[in-house]
């Protein structure tokens, strides 16, 4: 395996000094479209982001609304697939978007899917959902007030890749073992055919030391108390209000990337992405075109009593 005495990081020579740089990558201030642009063919292994997502009210992060998202896309889906390997993968992290002025959903986040493989080349390896058991009532207009929705806290998540075999390993995002789990290895299984017709076989009990997850990922975020939010504070910027948690990236870096593979953020934000990648010991880079979000940035690597435990919540 490698280690960080073996990975050397160079920023693409095409690019403009980056905001700033650590051992394993940097971070660049600058329109992601042009910054891609770029970027050499087939030099990314993992694109992993969450753009600004498509919503009825426009916010600070400039999201665009559900119905110009898709032709605002498109161009960089393009750079996507360009600059992806040929077992390389895109991961988007999407929100949902209500009607304007109805309790009624678009399904931009689907249309857009059916554009990305149809058009575009990509396949869907596989589709993910993100939970967030701590987030707050929403939209309050139908959820609290008129009490006809129950609260938003899914965001659907694409797995697309280039190819039909993406890079990938689930060996390395295994979880630990439900207590119902533990007694059945501790008590041994006899295989049978079980009512709904799936044979068990006597390999069912084999201790793998985890149990591979569901592609529902329950993740809270709930960062509150970090270095990050500290630091902001501290400084007068005001945090970026739409942050991933730190588990979401571990979990896809993890699982479809290998020491010293270069991963991608086109919409860095607070550069979960890149802080991750770097305590992974993946090259990366991070593009984002506000100041303030990359001065926030900065502070996530100042985290040095932080350090990242895999798939911690």
């Amino acid at each position: 395996m490698q280690t960080s005495s073996t990975i050397t990081f160079e920023s693409p020579s095409e690019l403009p000094e980056p905001f700033y740089r650590r051992e394993f990558g940097a971070a660049y201030q600058g329109d992601s479209l042009q910054m891609m642009r770029k970027l050499a063919d087939r030099s990314i292994n993992l694109i992993l982001t969450s753009p600004p997502f498509a919503l009825t009210r426009e916010k600070e992060y400039g999201n665009k609304s559900a119905d110009e998202y898709i032709e605002w896309f498109i161009p960089f889906a393009k750079e996507f697939r360009r600059i992806l390997t040929d077992d390389g993968s895109l991961v988007l992290d999407l929100g949902g978007a209500y009607l304007p002025g109805y309790p009624v959903r678009t399904v931009y986040q689907f249309e857009l899917l059916v554009r990305l493989c149809k058009e575009m080349g990509f396949f869907l390896a596989q589709d993910f959902y993100h939970y967030n058991p701590a987030r707050l009532p929403a939209p309050a207009e139908w959820v609290t007030v008129r009490r006809i929705r129950v609260k938003d806290s899914v965001n659907t998540v694409w797995w697309l890749s280039v190819s039909e075999f993406p890079k990938a390993d689930n060996w390395q995002v295994l979880t630990p073992y439900s207590d119902s789990m533990k007694q059945l290895l501790a008590d041994g299984y006899k295989p049978k055919l079980r009512p709904s017709g799936h044979d068990i076989s006597d390999k069912f009990q084999k201790d793998n030391k985890g149990a591979i997850p569901p592609n529902l990922l329950r993740l809270a975020n709930t960062e509150s108390n970090s270095a990050y939010i500290r630091r902001c504070k501290e400084a007068g910027i005001k945090p970026h209000p739409a942050r991933f948690p730190r588990a979401f990236a571990e979990f896809f870096i993890a699982f479809l990337t290998e020491v010293g593979d270069m991963v991608l953020d086109p919409f860095a934000g607070s550069n979960t992405t890149g802080f991750v990648a770097e305590n992974w010991q993946r090259c990366w880079l991070a593009f984002e075109l506000e100041e303030d979000y990359l001065i926030g940035s900065r502070y996530r690597f100042e985290e040095v009593n932080d350090l990242f435990s895999p798939l911690s919540e």
